[in-house]
């Protein structure tokens, strides 16, 4: 998963999401906001998990991120020096054992400024018989003047103490909080939801009920980033808003035909 501790939701975090939703062309429609303790079940920190493989599967309808093979999303992101890059993100016909035992789903990311390769990645993901969608770890390759460089951040659940997380919840509500991923010292990402029913306008056109999560590095605490998910379609934008003033927006979606 390209970067983008468990949270809590106070008076200024609901401050903050009204503002950004705002600046955005949104309409503030939040439930009211659960306890920032509500996990829902779900994975936090680097608590360890015992998944069952035979509960899971490579068949993702998760409505907030549906990941049919041959789905493609197409994001252009900005980076802080100002530069830009061309994100394609793609739903291969690929499968791969995870260490643990879960079969997952191989996601491609492909990231280049104009024609150099930036990052290719490569996303395991499964969703669970609840609907959650799990994120299972990543080989990802930076590109340095073209040629394949540092490896860094990669990691496979059930390999040196590395833990499955959920990159989308089932059932999410306001204040739901989850880890995303763990692997101690290479990747300890986690999310909370902060809202449903949003609305967001990117290149790509306009939608509502969309889902507003912010995504936090236990690795980088100063790193916050605002996330918006469209229902039917995926990830839409990415919103740095502290540690990183990265903005990603997704100018092209397409199904397989």
């Amino acid at each position: 998963m390209r970067e983008s501790t468990r949270t809590q939701i106070t008076a200024a975090a609901v401050c903050i999401t009204v503002a950004a939703a705002l600046a955005v062309g949104g309409k503030v429609t939040h439930a009211p906001a659960a306890s920032a303790a509500d996990t829902g079940g779900l994975p936090q920190g680097g608590e360890p998990v015992q998944l069952n493989p035979a509960d899971f599967s490579v068949n993702i309808t998760n409505p907030y991120w549906p990941m049919a093979p041959g789905n493609r999303w197409v994001f252009n992101e900005r980076q802080p020096d100002g530069s830009r890059e061309r994100v394609v993100m793609t739903v291969t016909d690929e499968t791969k054992k995870i260490a643990n035992g879960v079969t997952a789903r191989v996601v491609r990311d492909v990231a280049s400024q104009g024609r150099k390769l930036a990052e290719v990645t490569d996303d395991w993901y499964a969703q669970d018989a609840a609907g959650n969608v799990w994120y299972l770890g990543e080989a990802t390759t930076e590109y340095v003047n073209g040629k394949p460089g540092p490896t860094k951040g990669s990691f496979e659940a059930g390999v040196n103490g590395a833990q499955a997380g959920v990159i989308m919840p089932a059932k999410p509500a306001p204040g739901l909080s989850y880890r995303q991923e763990f692997s101690k010292g290479q990747a300890e990402d986690s999310a909370v939801v902060l809202a449903l029913g949003e609305q967001a306008q990117v290149p790509f056109g306009h939608f509502r009920n969309v889902l507003l999560s912010k995504d936090l590095n236990g690795l980088k605490p100063t790193f916050v980033e605002y996330k918006f998910f469209a229902r039917g379609i995926g990830p839409i934008m990415t919103l740095g808003v502290s540690g990183t003033r990265v903005r990603e927006e997704l100018i092209r979606f397409s199904r397989r035909r």
